[in-house]
Formats: C-alpha cells, sequence, structure tokens
C-alpha cells in the first residue's frame, strides 16, 4: 500500500516545521496514542521567494519519491486558489483563501476536482482574529512572530466535522482531526495540503 492509499484512511495528522535555510520545510505524520507526532508519512518542501507559488510533498525524507503538488494556479493569483496534483498531473482539489470574510477572521474553502466547495475553514476564536491582526501594529512588537495558538474550525454545510490546532511549541506543530467528518467527504490528500496552506500560505 502506497503512502497516499494510507493517508486516504487517516483521520488525524500531525504537522512539524523544521528550520532549513532557503527553504519551508516539514513533516507530516500520524498522530501517536497519547498525542504528538507518530509514524512519519509525508515530507514537504517550499521554496521561499518564488514567483509562482509551489510546495512539493514526498514520501521519502530525501524527497526522491514525490506524490503531491500544491501550486498556485498563476503567478499572481489574486483569487488565493491553489491546485492539488499528483504527480501525475491530475488536479484532485483545491484550496482558496476567501479574502473578503478574511479581513476579520482567516477563511478558506476546500474545493473538489470540478471546483465545487467540499467544505470550509474559519479561524475559531474572532479575539485571537483580531489579536493577530493588532500584533503588528505594535511597537515592538511587529518584528515579533505572533506566539499564540490559533485554531480553525472546519465545516461540511455549517456542521463542524474538524478542527486544525496550533500547539504550544518554538516551532510550528499543528494538529488536524476530521474524525467528525465520517462520511469521507473530503479528500484527505487534499486536507493533507490544506494542514501546510494553513501555515505556508496563511499570510499570502
Amino acid at each position: 500500500m502506497g503512502v497516499m492509499d494510507e493517508v486516504a484512511q487517516l483521520d488525524r495528522f500531525f504537522v512539524q516545521q523544521k528550520f532549513r535555510p532557503g527553504v519551508n520545510v516539514y513533516r507530516i505524520s500520524t498522530v501517536a496514542d497519547g498525542g504528538g507526532p507518530g509514524r512519519p508519512l509525508v515530507h514537504v518542501r517550499q521554496r521561499r521567494l518564488k514567483i509562482r507559488e509551489r510546495i512539493d510533498f514526498f514520501a521519502d525524507e530525501a524527497q526522491r519519491e514525490p506524490v503531491l503538488r500544491l501550486q498556485a494556479r498563476k503567478v499572481f493569483e489574486f483569487r488565493g486558489r491553489s491546485d492539488v496534483v499528483l504527480p501525475s498531473g491530475e488536479v484532485i482539489g483545491s484550496l482558496q483563501k476567501v479574502f473578503g470574510a478574511s479581513l476579520l477572521r482567516s477563511s478558506w474553502r476546500l474545493l473538489d476536482a470540478s471546483g465545487y466547495v467540499v467544505a470550509t475553514a474559519q479561524e475559531s476564536s474572532l479575539f485571537m482574529a483580531v489579536l493577530r491582526r493588532m500584533w503588528g501594529f505594535v511597537p515592538l512588537l511587529n518584528n515579533v512572530p505572533f506566539f499564540l495558538p490559533f485554531h480553525f474550525d472546519i465545516a461540511i454545510d455549517d456542521q463542524t466535522v474538524g478542527r486544525y490546532r496550533r500547539l504550544w511549541a518554538l516551532r510550528d506543530r499543528y494538529e488536524l482531526d476530521l474524525s467528525g467528518d465520517v462520511q469521507r467527504r473530503i479528500d484527505r490528500r487534499v486536507a493533507l495540503a490544506f494542514t501546510i496552506a494553513l501555515d505556508a500560505l496563511q499570510d499570502r
């Protein structure tokens, strides 16, 4: 069974960002029984300062076996939409940041291959969302990364089915739980890409 076949059967993912100069590197794992990272699933690389955003997912840490790609549709993608693409070139879904709603609370759409909105995601706390936006305007704090955890609720037809939590840590660590999506309407491969987009593309 390939790693993407295994991903398709999971509901929970643990994401860790690792420091590398000139590139954002992440590792996505299963969630251990007691919480925290379990067995590694996918290794992710995002090159910084690219005109057309692209994030690559690999089955191995040496990055020899590509399994997925998240790529902006255009060089300047004003709609904030990125496609989730298999190595064959097949587009299996898209992610779109909703800029109007995101002025107050960051909001996203998860779409299927035909462009239909399958699920939405929004910052859980209005207070935390406003605080994050004010942070950059406070003298002496505007150059300090916002360190307080913030979370997203994921919904299908206005029914919450999952949550994306940022955890307390020096480096970015997240956990995605889609246990409420019992009908598995959200493609877990698209969800995998979403776990990275919420960190790597959040401020785009």
